[in-house]
Parts: C-alpha cells; structure tokens; sequence
C-alpha cells in the first residue's frame, strides 16, 4: 500500500521537508483490520498510534448500568487511537473497533518518542496533534451540554455523512447521547425539513 495517504494527513497539520517526511513514514508499517477484529479492548493499554487509510472504526464503552456507548467514529484518513491510555500508559476505559475492513498504517509509542526526539519537525507535529485531540474532545463535551439532541445530530450529518452509512442506529443515538425513540424522531423531523 502507498503511503501518500499517510503523508498527505500529516502535511495538512504541518509542513514537512520531503527527506524528512521519506524518514517519518519509514517507521509506520501497514496494518489491517478485518470487520469486528478490534484496534484497542477496554482495559488493555493503547500502544499503537494507527492511521487509518480505508474503513471505519468506533470507539465505545459501558455506562454505570450496562448500556454500550459509543463515544466516537473515525472515518478514513483519521488517526485512531485513545489518548489518555497511549500517553499515560494507563488501562483503557474504551474499546475501539472495526465496522468495516480497515487498512491504514501504524505506529508504537516508543518509535513516536523516537521519532519525536529525533525529528523536530515531528515533535511539532506531535504536539500540534495533542492540541488538536484536546480541542476536538473539550468541543464535544460543551456541544452535549450546550447543543439540543437536534442540533448535534445536524451537525454530525453535514460533517460525517459516512457515519450514516456504516454506524448502526442505536450506535448513533448513544453517541449523540439520545434515545433510540428520540433519534427516529429527529431524523423525520429533519427530513421534513429537507423536502
């Protein structure tokens, strides 16, 4: 597999020297993922950073009865991984899944602190990255507070449309943080809008 892919994501969050960007790309290897295997199992700790070229993944866990939610998609040409347990070393509290055949490419933790050390470029980039990871969670915390269950799921059908696609229903409905019933609901409502 070509990692123009890889090298395309990482030049949209900051611009690399080609010699440079031929030396970081060396240390990400390929890796798939059949439909269903799993990236991350709750309770393992995340040592992989894994760039995902094709497919779609999940995260999810369990709240304090039971109930599965999923706390977040990642569609193609996105990073996977959970943040908390790849830096802090710490068991993760999610698991993160394939929903469909997946390939992309990855990377450990100790060849990224490698790489970071090595390569300023790349610790600029790593940082950037955590920035980005920080901002995206701490919007989506606000947005459950502050936004109504129809205005999140406006906004995940305008930005993630191949979530519709491949999510289930009641997978959806827990990540917007919504009923089942709400969810069908909102989507006739929004439909009527639409006509």
């Amino acid at each position: 597999m070509d990692k123009q892919g890889l090298k395309n994501y990482i030049l949209r969050n900051l611009p690399f020297p080609e010699r440079t960007m031929d030396q970081v790309v060396e240390y990400f290897e390929e890796l798939h993922f059949a439909k269903d295997e799993f990236f991350l199992r709750e309770g393992a700790i995340n040592d992989r950073y894994f760039f995902l070229q094709t497919g779609f993944m999940r995260a999810f866990t369990f709240d304090i009865e039971g109930n599965e939610i999923t706390t977040n998609f990642y569609q193609r040409d996105s990073v996977v991984f959970e943040v908390s347990s790849f830096y802090l070393k710490t068991k993760s509290t999610e698991s993160i899944q394939a929903v469909t055949d997946c390939t992309g490419y990855s990377i450990t933790y100790d060849q990224l602190n490698v790489l970071m050390h090595d390569v300023p470029e790349f610790r600029a980039y790593g940082v950037a990255m955590l920035a980005k990871e920080y901002v995206l969670f701490k919007k989506r915390a606000l947005e459950l507070i502050n936004l109504s269950g129809e205005a999140r799921y406006e906004k995940l059908i305008t930005s993630g449309k191949e979530i519709f696609q491949h999510a289930q229903l009641k997978q959806i409905a827990s990540y917007l943080n919504v009923t089942d019933t709400s969810l069908s609901r909102i989507r006739r409502e929004f439909s009527r809008r639409k006509i």
